[in-house]
This record gives structure tokens, C-alpha cells and sequence, in this order.
């Protein structure tokens, strides 16, 4: 750290003139933004937008998650202001990140939250960003692949999850954080032939024809061989990856809804998401983090070292084709 930068260097959310670079602000001090990038609505320029969804009605257990962006901001500032650790270039200082805030939604009228997402999302896209999404319980990864997909076609869904999420529900009124995947598959807005689901350990018997690598087969075949599959399976497809935090086994991740024993261990998922570097990917979202049910904070982390991760996923494509 730079003790100068350290000194002069306060509220870089607001006060930082080169959205590009690192801050040496204070992590314990200060306005909070996601790794201290710059608030704005304006996306001219913009490669990623950073952006929360603090939405948690659809939870079938715990809830919580609603507080789970404001978390992941604040945890976000704990990381170093070097480029993140692995990579061989550094995403906040070869792309423009912003953190472009939180979706505005009416709490009370949950019927109509499905759209206000979806245009949320599609106004980045307009702009030429890519998302990545904290959220948020894992429903609001259907509205967002339906905003993808108007633009990109159907997706290849990457999903890290105990759940497959793939449980029956053809009611289109339902807003259920366990169905999200069925829907996006049934709706056209996913391809399940190059879509893989990671980490899986409940049963579902209906695949949908999704690739599964679950949490036994990816501990003892290793992470290497489970991005390897994934490789095959997506190929150069334009991607969609979602990070449910209930991927990582409650020890690392505790403060989560639902909870299930067995999961990756950070080592496993940070190993995992960076062989996954060269995939076509175009946004992201972690999502499930409720920080109530975690009083050490390691879970927010968790979620903000996930969302940096797939910043890097995203830059490196965008560094690749520029």
C-alpha cells in the first residue's frame, strides 16, 4: 500500500476522478462501493457494472439475502488494491469497473419486480457493459437471463449451486429462488446442452439435459478436470455464470438460506472459476449470501472475492478481443 496514497486518498466511490486503478483508501474507513470503484449511473465507456439486487422474497428457507449487495460492498474492501491474486493482468486497471448501485423496486409489489429487473439489466447491456450481479436470493437469476438472452440468444449457463434449481414449476407467476433454472431452460433463454451445473448434492431426478458435475465427482477428480469439462460442454457459447454461495460448504460460507454440507472449500472454487478463463463469458452473479446468519462476515467475503472473480472472467475475454 502506498502510506501517501493512504493519506490524501477518502470516499473514492464518489471523490475519484480515473474510474481505472487502484485505491489505497482506508479499508476501515470511507464511503462504501464494490473494490472502491466509482458510483455512477452514467455508463458511457463502461466495461463491467457492478450492480445489487437486494431482493430475498423468493426464499423457501432463511432469509436474508436482501442485505447480502450491502455485505459484499463493504467485505470488498478488505482486498488488496493490487490486482487480484492469479491473474496475469489487472482488471481494475485494463477495464472502466463502476459500481452502478442497487435496482429500485417497490418491496410490497413483488409481481411486478420480474420486469423492473429485467429492464434494470438490459439498460447495461444497452450500454455495451456486462453485469455482474450481487445479490439476492437466486431468483433474480431468471430475470437476468431473460434480459441476456433477448440480447445474446440462448445462454450457456454455468451454475455453482448445492441445488440444481431445476424443480417443476410452470406456473409463470411463481417467484421461486429453487425453480429459476427450470424456467430459464423451458423459457428458451438457456441452452441445456452447453450448460453445466457444479457442486450439486441434493436430488433432483430431471437434469433437463444440463451437464452436472456434483460435489463428490469434483472432489475427487479435482477442480482442473471439473473447468476442463466445462470447457467442452460451453465451448465458445455465449455464457452466463451464477454463483449460488451455498456452492462453497457452510464452512466456508455459513450465512446462507440453505445450507448443505459436502460443498466446495474456497481453495476448490477460487481454483475452479479461474481455469475457467478463455470461456466466452459475458455476466455474472453471485448470489444467496444472507449476512444475519453469519456474524464473522467470512461469508460476504467469500462473496465479494466470487464477484472480483468474475470481473477477471469477464475483462480477460474483453482484454482477448479488443
Amino acid at each position: 500500500m502506498s502510506l501517501e496514497d493512504a493519506k490524501s486518498q477518502v470516499d473514492q466511490a464518489f471523490t475519484r476522478d480515473d474510474p481505472r486503478g487502484p485505491s489505497f483508501e482506508n479499508t476501515f474507513g470511507g464511503a462504501t462501493s464494490f473494490l472502491r470503484r466509482r458510483y455512477t449511473k452514467d455508463l458511457r465507456g463502461v466495461d463491467i457494472a457492478v450492480t445489487g439486487v437486494p431482493f430475498d422474497q423468493a426464499v423457501t428457507n432463511r432469509p436474508g439475502a436482501r442485505f447480502g449487495p450491502r455485505a459484499i460492498r463493504e467485505a470488498s474492501a478488505l482486498q488488496a488494491p493490487d490486482q487480484p491474486y492469479g491473474w496475469p493482468f489487472d482488471v481494475m486497471s485494463d477495464c472502466t469497473i463502476v459500481d452502478y448501485g442497487d435496482v429500485a423496486f417497490d418491496y410490497a409489489n413483488v409481481p411486478e419486480f420480474p420486469s423492473i429487473l429485467q429492464t434494470h439489466v438490459a439498460g447495461i447491456l444497452q450500454n455495451s457493459a456486462a453485469s455482474v450481479v450481487l445479490g439476492g436470493d437466486h431468483f433474480i437469476t431468471l430475470p437476468i437471463l431473460r434480459a441476456y438472452a433477448k440480447v445474446f440468444g440462448p445462454m450457456s449457463l454455468i451454475q455453482i449451486d448445492a441445488h440444481t434449481d431445476t424443480w417443476v414449476d410452470d406456473n409463470p407467476d411463481r417467484i421461486d429462488h429453487g425453480t429459476f433454472a427450470y424456467k430459464a431452460i423451458k423459457e428458451g433463454l438457456v441452452d441445456p446442452a452447453r450448460s453445466v451445473q457444479i457442486g450439486i448434492r441434493t436430488h433432483n431426478p430431471d437434469t433437463l439435459g444440463v451437464t452436472i458435475i456434483d460435489a463428490p465427482e469434483l472432489h475427487r477428480n479435482g477442480p482442473e478436470a471439473a473447468a476442463q469439462r466445462v470447457h467442452e460442454v460451453v465451448g465458445d457459447h455465449p455464457c452466463y455464470v451464477t454463483f449460488d454461495i451455498d456452492g462453497l460448504d457452510p464452512a466456508y460460507a455459513p450465512g446462507t438460506g440453505t445450507p448443505v454440507w459436502g460443498g466446495l472449500s474456497s481453495a476448490q472454487a477460487a481454483e475452479l472459476l479461474r481455469r475457467l478463463a478463455g470461456i466466452n463469458i459475458r455476466g455474472g452473479d453471485v448470489v444467496e449470501v444472507s449476512p444475519p446468519f453469519d456474524t464473522t462476515g467470512a461469508t460476504a467475503i467469500a462473496g465479494a472475492h466470487i464477484a472480483t472473480e468474475l470481473c477477471c472472467l469477464i475483462g480477460w475475454r474483453q482484454r482477448k478481443t479488443r
